[in-house]
């Protein structure tokens, strides 16, 4: 495990301090769960771009033109 030095506005600490306290755990639980959050979304706007670059529309239309052409239940609505 790493250790590193972070400064923070006395406002933000406050805060964090609250909330880490409210929500019964460290603040370095709080922090590391909050990066950890926010890289997984940053993460997972690259690998859908990623994943996009790779389409093919030609395929897609092929692909779209074997669903059957029926009306959706009513439940599904």
């Amino acid at each position: 495990m790493s250790t590193i030095s972070l400064r923070l506005p006395e406002s933000l600490h406050r805060r964090v301090r609250e909330l880490a306290k409210s929500e019964d755990v460290s603040i370095n639980q709080l922090i590391t769960t909050a990066l950890a959050e926010k890289m997984s979304a940053l993460m997972t706007v690259e690998y859908l771009e990623e994943r996009a670059s790779r389409g093919d529309r030609g395929k897609f239309e092929r692909v779209m033109g074997k669903v059957r052409d029926v009306e959706p239940d009513a439940s599904d609505v």
